[in-house]
Protein backbone atom coordinates (compact mmCIF):
# COMPACT_ATOMS: atom_id res chain seq x y z
CA UNK A 1 0.00 0.00 0.00
CA UNK A 2 1.55 3.82 -1.08
CA UNK A 3 0.63 6.07 1.34
CA UNK A 4 -0.32 9.12 -1.08
CA UNK A 5 2.26 12.00 -0.99
CA UNK A 6 2.93 15.48 -2.10
CA UNK A 7 5.13 13.70 -5.59
CA UNK A 8 7.23 15.94 -7.82
CA UNK A 9 6.29 13.79 -10.71
CA UNK A 10 2.88 14.29 -10.72
CA UNK A 11 3.07 17.86 -9.67
CA UNK A 12 4.71 18.45 -12.28
CA UNK A 13 2.54 16.94 -14.77
CA UNK A 14 -0.66 18.38 -13.41
CA UNK A 15 0.65 22.23 -13.28
CA UNK A 16 1.25 21.41 -16.79
CA UNK A 17 -2.26 20.43 -17.53
CA UNK A 18 -3.05 23.51 -15.05
CA UNK A 19 -1.68 26.29 -17.37
CA UNK A 20 -2.97 24.40 -20.58
CA UNK A 21 -6.41 24.65 -19.48
CA UNK A 22 -5.91 28.18 -17.79
CA UNK A 23 -4.31 29.58 -20.98
CA UNK A 24 -7.61 28.63 -23.14
CA UNK A 25 -10.43 31.59 -22.36
CA UNK A 26 -13.30 29.06 -23.72
CA UNK A 27 -13.78 25.65 -24.15
CA UNK A 28 -16.39 22.68 -25.84
CA UNK A 29 -16.20 19.13 -25.43
CA UNK A 30 -17.90 16.09 -25.45
CA UNK A 31 -18.20 14.17 -22.74
CA UNK A 32 -19.10 10.16 -22.11
CA UNK A 33 -20.14 10.17 -18.18
CA UNK A 34 -20.34 6.86 -16.54
CA UNK A 35 -21.47 5.44 -13.10
CA UNK A 36 -20.44 2.07 -12.18
CA UNK A 37 -21.23 0.62 -8.34
CA UNK A 38 -19.92 -2.98 -8.44
CA UNK A 39 -21.59 -4.32 -5.09
CA UNK A 40 -25.15 -2.45 -5.92
CA UNK A 41 -24.50 -3.70 -10.07
CA UNK A 42 -25.41 -0.27 -11.12
CA UNK A 43 -23.71 0.55 -15.01
CA UNK A 44 -24.85 3.90 -16.25
CA UNK A 45 -23.73 5.60 -19.47
CA UNK A 46 -24.59 9.26 -20.29
CA UNK A 47 -23.41 11.25 -23.18
CA UNK A 48 -23.46 15.07 -22.87
CA UNK A 49 -21.50 18.46 -23.42
CA UNK A 50 -19.34 20.61 -20.96
CA UNK A 51 -19.15 24.29 -21.82
CA UNK A 52 -16.70 26.23 -20.19
CA UNK A 53 -15.66 29.91 -19.99
CA UNK A 54 -13.33 31.13 -16.85
CA UNK A 55 -15.77 30.70 -13.78
CA UNK A 56 -18.95 29.66 -15.92
CA UNK A 57 -19.68 26.46 -17.11
CA UNK A 58 -23.10 24.40 -18.57
CA UNK A 59 -22.92 21.14 -18.49
CA UNK A 60 -25.94 19.37 -20.42
CA UNK A 61 -26.73 15.77 -19.80
CA UNK A 62 -29.99 13.72 -21.31
CA UNK A 63 -31.71 13.92 -17.90
CA UNK A 64 -30.76 17.13 -16.30
CA UNK A 65 -28.36 20.73 -17.11
CA UNK A 66 -26.12 22.02 -14.53
CA UNK A 67 -25.58 26.03 -15.35
CA UNK A 68 -23.28 28.13 -13.62
CA UNK A 69 -22.39 31.62 -14.62
CA UNK A 70 -19.67 31.95 -11.46
CA UNK A 71 -22.26 32.88 -8.41
CA UNK A 72 -25.46 31.37 -8.94
CA UNK A 73 -26.53 27.72 -9.75
CA UNK A 74 -29.25 26.24 -12.14
CA UNK A 75 -30.21 22.83 -12.05
CA UNK A 76 -32.60 22.06 -14.87
CA UNK A 77 -34.50 18.67 -14.96
CA UNK A 78 -36.49 18.73 -18.59
CA UNK A 79 -38.58 15.55 -17.47
CA UNK A 80 -39.97 17.02 -14.59
CA UNK A 81 -39.97 20.58 -16.05
CA UNK A 82 -38.29 22.22 -13.03
CA UNK A 83 -35.16 24.07 -12.55
CA UNK A 84 -33.51 24.62 -8.72
CA UNK A 85 -31.75 27.95 -8.33
CA UNK A 86 -28.69 27.82 -5.55
CA UNK A 87 -25.71 29.92 -4.89
CA UNK A 88 -22.89 29.02 -5.93
CA UNK A 89 -20.13 28.13 -3.21
CA UNK A 90 -16.48 28.29 -4.30
CA UNK A 91 -15.32 26.89 -1.41
CA UNK A 92 -17.86 23.67 -0.93
CA UNK A 93 -16.77 20.54 -1.45
CA UNK A 94 -18.21 20.05 -4.31
CA UNK A 95 -15.80 19.07 -7.62
CA UNK A 96 -16.54 22.13 -10.08
CA UNK A 97 -15.94 20.52 -13.61
CA UNK A 98 -14.48 24.43 -15.01
CA UNK A 99 -12.04 24.20 -11.77
CA UNK A 100 -10.74 20.33 -12.70
CA UNK A 101 -7.99 21.48 -13.56
CA UNK A 102 -7.12 23.17 -10.60
CA UNK A 103 -8.74 20.96 -7.77
CA UNK A 104 -5.47 19.53 -6.84
CA UNK A 105 -3.79 23.21 -5.77
CA UNK A 106 -5.67 22.66 -2.65
CA UNK A 107 -6.41 20.20 0.12
CA UNK A 108 -5.47 17.58 -2.18
CA UNK A 109 -2.28 14.73 -1.90
CA UNK A 110 -1.21 13.49 -5.36
CA UNK A 111 0.94 10.66 -6.77
CA UNK A 112 2.18 9.30 -10.26
CA UNK A 113 0.77 5.62 -10.66
CA UNK A 114 2.13 4.62 -14.40
CA UNK A 115 2.19 5.76 -18.10
CA UNK A 116 -1.18 3.90 -19.38
CA UNK A 117 -3.20 4.38 -22.38
CA UNK A 118 -6.63 4.99 -22.14
CA UNK A 119 -9.17 5.80 -24.94
CA UNK A 120 -6.22 5.43 -27.51
CA UNK A 121 -3.97 7.97 -25.98
CA UNK A 122 -0.80 7.29 -23.66
CA UNK A 123 -1.35 9.01 -20.20
CA UNK A 124 -0.19 9.39 -17.04
CA UNK A 125 -2.13 7.85 -14.32
CA UNK A 126 -2.44 10.31 -11.16
CA UNK A 127 -4.41 9.75 -8.07
CA UNK A 128 -5.84 12.90 -6.02
CA UNK A 129 -6.50 11.75 -2.48
CA UNK A 130 -7.85 14.45 -0.42
CA UNK A 131 -6.02 15.85 3.03
CA UNK A 132 -9.68 15.84 4.67
CA UNK A 133 -10.96 12.42 6.13
CA UNK A 134 -14.85 13.14 5.87
CA UNK A 135 -14.20 14.33 2.18
CA UNK A 136 -17.27 13.51 -0.15
CA UNK A 137 -14.61 11.39 -2.60
CA UNK A 138 -11.56 9.20 -1.38
CA UNK A 139 -9.76 9.79 -4.45
CA UNK A 140 -9.88 11.08 -7.83
CA UNK A 141 -8.16 9.32 -10.62
CA UNK A 142 -6.59 11.20 -13.48
CA UNK A 143 -5.83 10.27 -16.80
CA UNK A 144 -3.60 13.54 -18.63
CA UNK A 145 -2.05 12.91 -22.25
CA UNK A 146 1.33 12.92 -22.79
CA UNK A 147 1.60 14.06 -25.43
CA UNK A 148 -0.27 17.60 -24.75
CA UNK A 149 -1.13 17.87 -21.01
CA UNK A 150 -5.19 17.66 -22.05
CA UNK A 151 -7.35 15.59 -19.30
CA UNK A 152 -8.65 12.46 -21.16
CA UNK A 153 -10.89 11.34 -18.12
CA UNK A 154 -11.02 11.61 -14.02
CA UNK A 155 -12.97 8.72 -11.94
CA UNK A 156 -14.26 10.02 -9.03
CA UNK A 157 -14.33 7.61 -5.71
CA UNK A 158 -16.66 7.83 -2.59
CA UNK A 159 -17.50 6.17 -0.19
CA UNK A 160 -20.48 3.84 -0.67
CA UNK A 161 -18.34 2.11 -3.65
CA UNK A 162 -19.94 4.67 -6.78
CA UNK A 163 -17.15 5.57 -9.67
CA UNK A 164 -17.97 8.49 -11.26
CA UNK A 165 -15.78 8.47 -14.60
CA UNK A 166 -16.20 11.99 -17.33
CA UNK A 167 -14.06 10.75 -20.12
CA UNK A 168 -13.87 14.14 -22.57
CA UNK A 169 -13.74 13.81 -26.43
CA UNK A 170 -14.03 16.30 -29.08
CA UNK A 171 -12.45 18.91 -27.17
CA UNK A 172 -12.83 22.57 -29.25
CA UNK A 173 -10.20 25.12 -27.72
CA UNK A 174 -12.06 28.06 -29.93
CA UNK A 175 -15.44 27.59 -28.73
CA UNK A 176 -16.34 31.87 -28.14
CA UNK A 177 -20.16 31.07 -26.06
CA UNK A 178 -21.67 34.02 -25.07
CA UNK A 179 -21.93 34.77 -21.73
CA UNK A 180 -26.21 35.06 -21.50
CA UNK A 181 -25.15 30.86 -22.34
CA UNK A 182 -24.62 30.48 -18.58
CA UNK A 183 -27.84 31.53 -17.31
CA UNK A 184 -30.68 29.92 -16.98
CA UNK A 185 -33.86 32.28 -18.78
CA UNK A 186 -37.26 30.67 -17.53
CA UNK A 187 -39.44 32.70 -19.90
CA UNK A 188 -37.32 30.38 -22.55
CA UNK A 189 -38.92 27.33 -20.68
CA UNK A 190 -42.60 27.58 -20.87
CA UNK A 191 -44.00 26.16 -18.15
CA UNK A 192 -41.09 25.31 -16.10
CA UNK A 193 -41.21 25.68 -12.33
CA UNK A 194 -38.53 27.45 -10.27
CA UNK A 195 -37.51 26.32 -7.12
CA UNK A 196 -35.63 29.03 -5.64
CA UNK A 197 -32.84 27.31 -2.92
CA UNK A 198 -31.36 30.35 -2.21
Amino acid sequence: MTFAQYDARALETLDAMSKKYKSIPAFEANLAYTLTNDTEKVNEEFKGKITVKGDKYRLVLPEQEVINNGTTVWTYLPEAKEVNIDSYDPNSDEINPSKIYETYKKGYKYLYLQDKTEGGVLCEEIDLVPEKKDAQYFKIKMFISKKDKSVQSFTMFDKSGNRYKYTLTKFNANANPADSYFTFDPKKYPGVEVIDLR
